[in-house]
């Protein structure tokens, strides 16, 4: 089943100065389904605000790769189907990304939204 989300938006985008795109790996994970067998394949994009951000990301990406598999392997089918779920998934991935960042609670967070570019549940 295959499915796209509206993006989660987490700051205004200044249309004189136009984002940066980052797109991560494709991810395969197991879902928290009882049964254990029913998985997701999401691509991912990130949204900056500047090539400076994309940098650093790129500097502190196997540790978030490792936050956003986390997050992805906790829910279920259900509620990945739902756009909900994919805004709430989206949400959390800003918040793991900026913590990690240290941005969290900052005003002017360079990470301005997460892209689905393929989401696909089995």
């Amino acid at each position: 089943e295959e499915a796209d989300a509206a993006p989660a938006k987490h700051s205004k985008v200044d249309p004189h100065a136009p984002p940066t795109f980052l797109p991560l790996d494709n991810m395969v994970v197991n879902l928290a389904d009882p049964g254990g067998n029913r998985f997701a394949q999401v691509g991912i994009t990130l949204q900056l605000a500047d090539p400076k951000t994309g940098d650093l990301i790129k500097t502190f990406m196997p540790s978030i790769r490792n936050g956003v598999l986390l997050l992805l392997s906790q829910r279920t089918t259900e509620e990945l189907l739902q756009v909900q779920g994919k805004e709430q998934l989206a949400a959390d991935i800003i918040a793991e990304i900026s913590k990690q960042l240290g941005y969290e609670g900052k005003r002017n967070n360079p990470i301005q939204a997460v892209l689905f570019s393929s989401f696909i549940v089995q």
